[in-house]
C-alpha cells in the first residue's frame, strides 16, 4: 500500500503503518519543527511542502490519501469560522488532491466540532465532495483512550475524541467495514456512562491502601458488632442483632514519632490537627507540567520520537508540545490501518475465489 500524507505533522500515520509494510510516497508539511522530525526519521521520503501547490507535484500512483486538515476553524477553542477560514478551506484542497490522484482509499481526520460547524453544512460539503468524486464513505468519532491494538494493548491514557472519515472508491460498504465492527464482535466501545461524583479518595477512611502517596500503611477494616466493647442499640431487623459493620481507619504499623503517625484511637484528633505535630497535610505533591516524553506516550509515539536535534541544538520543549498536540494518536491510526488491510485481504481472497 502506497500512500500520500498531507498535513503530515510528525506522521502518526507512518509511525503506525510502517510495520504493516505500507510505504509513504510523500509527505506535505510546512511547519519547521514537524518537517525536521520527518527529515530525521524518514530522510528518504520527500516532503512536498505546501499542500495548496499540489498542482506542481509530480504524478504518482497512490493507493491511499491520508490527512487531518487544520482543526482550528472547527474547534471550540478557535473562532469556528469553518470554511470561511483559510485553514478550514484546506478541506476543499484535500478533495482536490483526491481528485487528482484518485487513490482507492481515503482517510481524513478532524475534531468533533466539524460535525456542527455552520450547522453541519461544512462537514456536509466534505461528504458531498467525496460522493461527487465517486467515493463511498463512512465516518465515526473515535476516542483514543478506548482504541486498543496489539502494539498499544492498553490504548493511550488520555481522552481524545476525533472524527475519522474513511472513503473507498465506489463502495461505501468497504469504508463502513473499516470503521464499524460487526455486532457480534467484542470491540472496545466507550462506556455508556460518565464517571460519577463521590468523596475524594484522600478524604475517605483508609484512602488508597497500599498506595504510594504516603498512606502505604493505612488499612480499612470492618469490626463485627459482637467484637466491640461498647454495645449498640440500633436494630435493622427488629432483633437488635442487625447492627451493621462499622468502618474503622487506623495504621497497620504503630510507629512512635514526633509526627504521631500511630493513630491508635480513631476518635482522637487527626495528627495534622495536633498543636505539636509537624506532619504535613500534603507532602511532596503538586500539579506539574507533563514532560515531552509523557506527551509522546499520551499520543502513542515511542519515547524520544520528537527529541531530535533542531538547528544543532536539542529541540525546545515548546515545539515538541505543539507538534504532539496537533498530531493524531498512533494507536487509532494503527487500528484504522489494520482494518483497511483486513478489508483489502478479504477483497483479494474474494477475487481469487
Amino acid at each position: 500500500m502506497r500512500y500520500l500524507s498531507i498535513c503530515s505533522g510528525i506522521e502518526a500515520a507512518t509511525c503506525a503503518w510502517h510495520t504493516l509494510g505500507w510505504v509513504p510516497e510523500a509527505f506535505s508539511e510546512i511547519e519547521a519543527f514537524p518537517a525536521a522530525v520527518l527529515a530525521h526519521h524518514y530522510p528518504a521520503v520527500p516532503n512536498r511542502g505546501d499542500m495548496t501547490k499540489f498542482k506542481d507535484w509530480p504524478d504518482a500512483a497512490i493507493d491511499l490519501l491520508v490527512g487531518g486538515t487544520p482543526c482550528q476553524s472547527f474547534s471550540v477553542a478557535g473562532l469556528r469560522k469553518g470554511l470561511a477560514d483559510p485553514r478550514g478551506n484546506l478541506m476543499l484542497t484535500y478533495l482536490a488532491i483526491a481528485q487528482r490522484y484518485a487513490p482507492r482509499w481515503l482517510v481524513w481526520e478532524n475534531v468533533p466540532g466539524v460535525l456542527s460547524s455552520n450547522g453541519g453544512r461544512d462537514f456536509g460539503t466534505l461528504l458531498g465532495g467525496l460522493a461527487e468524486l465517486g467515493y463511498g464513505f463512512a465516518y465515526r468519532v473515535l476516542d483514543a483512550q478506548y482504541v486498543r491494538v496489539e502494539s498499544h494493548a492498553r490504548a493511550v491514557p488520555q481522552r481524545r475524541r476525533r472524527v475519522f472519515v474513511v472513503g473507498h472508491l465506489g463502495d461505501w460498504r468497504r469504508a463502513a467495514a473499516v470503521l464499524f465492527e460487526r455486532e457480534s464482535l467484542l470491540g472496545h466501545p466507550a462506556p455508556r456512562r460518565e464517571a460519577g461524583e463521590r468523596i475524594a479518595g484522600t478524604l475517605a477512611a483508609g484512602a488508597h491502601p497500599g498506595g504510594h502517596n504516603g498512606q502505604d500503611d493505612d488499612g480499612k477494616f470492618l469490626v463485627a458488632h459482637s467484637l466491640r466493647a461498647e454495645g449498640f442499640d440500633a436494630s435493622e431487623d427488629g432483633t437488635g442483632r442487625g447492627t451493621p459493620l462499622v468502618p474503622v481507619a487506623f495504621d497497620l504499623q504503630q510507629i512512635t514519632s514526633p509526627e504521631n503517625r500511630a493513630r491508635i484511637d480513631p476518635a482522637a484528633a487527626a495528627p495534622t490537627m495536633a498543636k505539636v505535630s509537624r506532619m504535613h497535610a500534603i507532602e511532596h505533591q503538586a500539579v506539574r507540567r507533563l514532560m515531552p516524553m509523557e506527551c509522546e506516550r499520551l499520543q502513542g509515539f515511542p519515547d524520544g520520537y520528537t527529541g531530535i536535534l533542531s538547528r544543532g541544538k536539542p529541540a525546545a520543549d515548546g515545539a515538541r508540545y505543539k507538534a504532539l498536540g496537533n498530531s493524531m494518536a498512533v494507536n487509532v491510526m494503527r487500528w484504522i490501518g489494520e482494518r483497511i488491510a483486513a478489508v483489502e485481504a478479504m477483497e483479494i481472497g474474494r477475487k481469487a475465489a
